[in-house]
C-alpha cells in the first residue's frame, strides 16, 4: 500500500496556511549541514511540490520525485524553467533508475508514510553512486513527549520498542536504533546524526519569535551524540558498498538514467514516451517522467 496524495491540498493546508515556519526552517539548517553543497546528480525521495528544490540548485541536475502528479505539476510550475530539472512520478519500491546514477538523494517528511522500510531503502541505495551521499529524516517515536507520556501512563504503547509504531493507517514512528540497522542492512553508512525540532510546540510557537526558536535548534541539533530524543532525526549516509551494476549508471547522463521500473530493461525515448525493449511505454512529456503506470 502506498501513501497517494495525488489532488491533495497538501500544499497550501499543511504548509502555506498552518504554522510551520519553524519546522521548515530548522529542517533547512538540518538539510545545509549535512548536504553536500554541489554534485552531479542529486534526486529528492518524495519532493511533493518542491518546497526544498533551491538547496539543490548546486548541483548539474536535479530530479524530484513523487507518487502524486498533482503535487509534482506544483513543483514543475516554479521549476520547470530552469532546465537542469527533472519531475518524475513514480511508485518508491520500483524506481525507474539506473543503478548509481545519483551523486546525493535526500527525503524528508516521507519515511514516516512507507510501509516496507527495508523494501525502499534498497531501492534507494541501489541508485546511489558508491560513496554518494543520503540525507534521511525519519519521525522518532522515542522522543522527550512520548517518553513522558508512556511514564504518566498516559499513552499505551512503549516508545522504547524497538518496532516501528503506525499511529495512524500509513504514519509510522520509528525507533532510532532500528532506522540506523535499516539503513545498515541497505548498505548505506551512517556518518552522522542531528536531532530536530525540539521545540515543536504551539504553545512556544506562539510566545517565541521564530527566528529565536530557530536558533536554539540549531545548537539543540547537534546535542544528537548525547542521545536522539527530538520529535524528528536528520541522517546522513554514505553509500558504502560497491555493486558490478554501479558503474552503468555513474557514467549515464541525460534520459539515460532510467530504466524501465517494471522490467529493469532501458529505455529509449521516442517523442513523449519511454520505451522498453519488450514495447511497454511510460509518458515523458519534456522534463516531466510518468512512471506510474504505463501507457
Amino acid at each position: 500500500m502506498i501513501c497517494d496524495y495525488e489532488g491533495s491540498d497538501y500544499k497550501t493546508r499543511f504548509w502555506q496556511n498552518a504554522d510551520r515556519a519553524y519546522e521548515d526552517a530548522v529542517e533547512r539548517v538540518a538539510l545545509r549541514r549535512m548536504l553536500p553543497e554541489k554534485g552531479r546528480r542529486i534526486v529528492e525521495f518524495g519532493a511533493g511540490f518542491g518546497r526544498l528544490a533551491e538547496l539543490y540548485t548546486g548541483y548539474e541536475e536535479i530530479i524530484l520525485l513523487d507518487y502524486s502528479r498533482t503535487l509534482l505539476e506544483q513543483a514543475q510550475e516554479r521549476w520547470g524553467g530552469d532546465p537542469r530539472f527533472k519531475f518524475v512520478a513514480a511508485d518508491i519500491y520500483h524506481l525507474p533508475f539506473a543503478a548509481g546514477v545519483m551523486s546525493a538523494a535526500t527525503m524528508i517528511r516521507v519515511i514516516h508514510h512507507i510501509e516496507d522500510v527495508p523494501a525502499a531503502l534498497q531501492q534507494i541505495s541501489r541508485a546511489i553512486a558508491p560513496q554518494g551521499k543520503f540525507v534521511l529524516e525519519f519521525a522518532n517515536k522515542r522522543n522527550i513527549k512520548s517518553m513522558t507520556r508512556y511514564a504518566l501512563r498516559r499513552q499505551k504503547w512503549n516508545p522504547s520498542q524497538p518496532e516501528p509504531f503506525e499511529f495512524v493507517k500509513l504514519n509510522f514512528d520509528f525507533h532510532p536504533a532500528w532506522m540506523l540497522e535499516q539503513l545498515r542492512l541497505a548498505g548505506l553508512k551512517t556518518e552522522r546524526t542531528l536531532a530536530v525540532s525540539y521545540l515543536r510546540s504551539g504553545l512556544l510557537k506562539r510566545i517565541v519569535p521564530v527566528a529565536l526558536m530557530v536558533y536554539a535548534d540549531a545548537v539543540l541539533q547537534l546535542t544528537a551524540p548525547l542521545g536522539l530524543l527530538s520529535p524528528s532525526v536528520f541522517t546522513l549516509n554514505s553509500r558504502a558498498s560497491v555493486s558490478d551494476e554501479s558503474a552503468d549508471g555513474q557514467a549515464a547522463s541525460g534520459d539515460d538514467i532510467f530504466r524501465c521500473p517494471r522490467t529493469g530493461q532501458k529505455l529509449r525515448r521516442d517523442g513523449d514516451l519511454m520505451v522498453n525493449e519488450d514495447g511497454l511505454r511510460w509518458q515523458a512529456r519534456g522534463n516531466f517522467f510518468d512512471f506510474k503506470e504505463p501507457v
